[in-house]
């Protein structure tokens, strides 16, 4: 479709970030699983069932809009999560690849933000309060996510991390 509006250039970049979050429900039980901290496994679970939420959130702007659910190809989702899966091939120890899955996953969520932050202004923009509102509910949910796993890293899973790599 050629982007001709404002709500053409929203929808496009709702099917963007639709795409990108059926991705990330792909790639978080991986994260989980790989992960060796039982906080950092739990933040990943927890964010996993935020996510299919988002997804449900999603669904319901597209309803809201008139306009078909479906994903439009999300690279840029498509190479964090590739990039996320090298790391965990890396065989790294344990309290290392914590601490690079926490900065993969940051990545992730600082892609979120930036998504969605463009979308709420593109919806305020063309008026169309409920859909800001949906979506400003999950930019807060995505900041959320980004300050736990920044305190989790910096109170705990990088110190943990040097202390394994002097051992070694």
């Amino acid at each position: 479709m050629a982007t001709k509006t404002m709500q053409n250039l929203l929808i496009e970049e709702l099917r963007d970030i639709y795409h990108a979050e059926k991705q990330l429900i792909r790639a978080l039980p991986k994260l989980a699983k790989a992960a060796s901290n039982d906080q950092l496994k739990q933040a990943f679970q927890q964010h996993l069932e935020e996510t299919r939420g988002q997804v449900e959130r999603l669904e319901q702007v597209f309803e809201k809009l008139d306009t078909r659910t479906r994903g439009k190809h999300c690279a840029a989702m498509e190479g964090l999560v590739e990039e996320a899966k090298e790391i965990m091939e890396q065989g790294l120890s344990p309290e290392v690849l914590d601490a690079a899955l926490v900065a993969a996953a940051q990545k992730v969520e600082h892609y979120e933000i930036a998504s969605y932050g463009s979308l709420v202004a593109y919806a305020q923009t063309c008026g169309l309060n409920e859909v800001a509102d949906l979506l400003s509910q999950t930019l807060s949910e995505e900041k959320e996510t980004d300050q736990k796993l920044n305190q989790l890293a910096i109170s705990e899973i990088n110190k943990r991390a040097v202390q394994a790599s002097k051992a070694a």
